[in-house]
């Protein structure tokens, strides 16, 4: 992993994805560890985030290291005219490892193939987050004591949703059982079904989320994502579509953890808040001790 970009999470086998796991562990055991002292981390996030760029942001500060960057494109030389290509070359020549969002897909792989120094995707558009899928690994194998053989329930935007898409090809190392709830408009796309079908992994897809979720061990939220649709009339139709409340929990399993990658709108009521069950601010947490094992992996400190 030293030196290697992080662009999609089919970028690491089951076993270096193991590895990151046990690191992370090792981090939330000890996370102050001044690993990176003298290392200069990029963090360029050409698109709004506060979960993501702050656990990173918060994983460098505790392995010692510098952070430099923007939180919006605006306050760079993109604002100027200035291509993505030009910004990469420049911000390596200033880091160690660079750090990016960017709202359009394929643009991680793009800097990866023109940085001089590794790239970490931190999100490009509705295709990939690979960082969240390794922090959402993290907390099922907390919650379960395993990623194997899982009942996962996936609900909402699973159109556009990037961390759905990089999960499911994860966890397709690990023989899991998918069912899908969307409304027809925001289905699981067709080449992530191809996917599983290829890997010989059983899914289900529903439009209606009845008694689907007594069978899971993770249920999945996503919000459905206002700046995905061109069309504001159709966001308005969807959005409120799937809404998770408390009294809908009764009969699932006592082993059942909820996970969101955050940010919510509405659709997990806040009366699930308190119930045992929900793990979404928890999920975030371990994003920062997630994101220090990446790090500390690809660029060789431990």
């Amino acid at each position: 992993m030293k030196n290697r970009s992080l662009v999609s999470i089919s970028d690491y086998s089951a076993n270096e994805i193991r590895q990151i796991l046990d690191l992370a562990a090792d981090f939330e055991d000890n996370p102050n560890q001044r690993l990176l002292t003298g290392s200069v981390i990029a963090s360029l996030f050409f698109e709004p985030s506060t979960r993501t760029r702050l656990s990173f942001e918060s994983a460098i500060n505790r392995l010692g290291g510098r952070v430099i960057g923007f939180s919006e494109a605006s306050s760079s030389s993109v604002s100027k005219g200035e291509t993505l290509k030009d910004t990469i070359l420049t911000v390596s020549n200033y880091s160690d490892l660079i750090v990016m969002r960017h709202p359009l897909e394929g643009s991680a792989k793009y800097a990866s193939e023109v940085s001089p120094v590794p790239v970490v995707n931190a999100g490009d558009g509705a295709h990939q987050h690979p960082t969240q899928t390794l922090l959402d690994l993290y907390s099922i194998q907390k919650t379960q004591g395993t990623l194997e053989n899982l009942n996962i329930c996936m609900i909402g935007d699973l159109k556009y949703g990037r961390t759905v898409h990089s999960l499911l090809m994860a966890m397709s190392h690990f023989n899991p059982v998918f069912n899908f709830i969307a409304p027809d408009e925001l289905k699981m796309p067709d080449e992530y079904k191809l996917f599983l079908d290829n890997k010989g992994i059983k899914y289900y897809e529903h439009t209606d989320m009845d008694d689907n979720l007594n069978y899971a061990d993770i249920t999945y939220m996503t919000r459905v994502q206002r700046e995905r649709f061109a069309d504001p009339v159709e966001y308005e139709k969807v959005k409120n579509v799937f809404i998770l409340r408390n009294e809908m929990l009764n009969e699932t399993k006592d082993n059942m953890r909820i996970l969101h990658p955050l940010p919510r709108v509405n659709e997990i009521n806040i009366d699930v808040d308190p119930n045992p069950k929900a793990y979404y601010f928890t999920q975030a947490l371990n994003g920062v001790y997630t994101r220090m094992a990446i790090i500390a992996k690809i660029l060789g400190v431990k």
